[in-house]
């Protein structure tokens, strides 16, 4: 009961100083009874592109947008651990983020290239291992850099986050090795860049988040409500620049909302970003290497710890004879 109460204080606060939710609407209604949790999601011109929560099969549906309705299903070879997310990649193509972790006992993680589309297919898939530095992680957020390719992961923790960026090149015979660029909100579920490649925005289970993205790092601009999910887990932006919300449960409705006013004039008045210059003229460090500065503090890691200790003893107690 303790650290139920302990656990429960950031969204009491998060509850009472949010603003009134974003207006929202119903852009499609998953009609699959497959799809029972939407953890992952990609949104396209003509179809979307999502996965099921950690327990299902190694698979994505591709939906068509006008109505719902699975067209496509692609299986890819090999196990899934505990797949939390998807981001593009390329034409037709997404990345798989099996980068689950809730007891951070993986010594990494795993992305896989998965073609979408109209109609049943298995494909071998172009996997690709991640490690973290420091140790693992449990995280639910992928999302890429629509100009490079780059793929972001974002950890998932109570009191706050971090965002990992990992080689602009990915070795697909050793680990790579991400880096720490910037810190993340608490219980980020997933992330998603605009096409602009300037923009991305994070959320959690009841709050999205908007960062200026360039060379330099990652710059939060603003927070705002999102409209109310059984267990909001997917955020994807599409090419109508519009933000799409998806949840678990069966049948669950597909949101789209549009960011506040004034986090939407910051987006269409930013300045172009070059993020194709590798090193800076007056210095001649590497820029991304700049990225890799940031150093995650420690103290949001040992207090969760120091809530799941509360917890396992309020656990163990419980369950004593009496």
């Amino acid at each position: 009961m303790v650290a139920a109460a302990l656990l429960a204080v950031p969204f009491v606060l998060g509850a009472l100083a949010a603003p009134a939710p974003v207006d929202a609407e119903v852009a499609f209604t998953f009609q699959d009874p497959e799809i029972l949790e939407s953890s992952g999601l990609v949104i396209g011109e003509r179809f979307a592109v999502t996965v099921n929560d950690s327990g299902d099969e190694a698979r994505i549906f591709t939906v068509d947008l006008a109505d719902g309705e699975t067209v496509g299903v692609t299986r890819w070879q090999g196990e899934a651990r505990d797949v939390e997310a998807l981001a593009p990649a390329g034409a037709n193509e997404v990345w798989v983020g099996d980068i689950g972790d809730n007891l951070e006992a993986r010594s990494s993680i795993r992305v896989t290239r998965v073609p979408f589309g109209a109609g049943e297919r298995t494909v071998a898939g172009e996997s690709y291992e991640l490690t973290f530095p420091g140790g693992a992680r449990d995280a639910e957020a992928l999302l890429t850099q629509p100009d490079t390719g780059q793929l972001f992961v974002v950890s998932k923790h109570v009191l706050g986050g971090t965002i990992y960026a990992a080689p602009r090149r990915l070795d697909p015979t050793k680990p790579n090795r991400l880096r720490a660029v910037a810190e993340a909100p608490g219980l980020v579920t997933d992330a998603a860049f605009y096409p602009d490649g300037r923009h991305a925005v994070l959320r959690n289970y009841g709050q999205g988040v908007l960062f200026a993205v360039d060379a330099d790092g990652w710059r939060e601009l603003g927070t705002f409500p999102l409209p109310p999910q059984q267990q909001g887990e997917g955020i994807a932006v599409g090419p109508d620049r519009r933000i799409y919300l998806s949840s678990e449960g069966a049948e669950s409705e597909v949101l789209r909302v549009d960011l506040p006013a004034e986090l939407a004039a910051q987006v269409s008045s930013g300045a172009p970003v070059e993020f194709t210059t590798d090193r800076d003229a007056e210095t001649g460090t590497d820029k991304r290497d700049v990225l890799a500065e940031y150093d995650p503090p420690l103290w949001p890691w040992a207090l969760g710890g120091g809530f799941a200790l509360v917890a396992l003893v309020v656990l163990i107690r419980s369950l004593r004879p009496r």
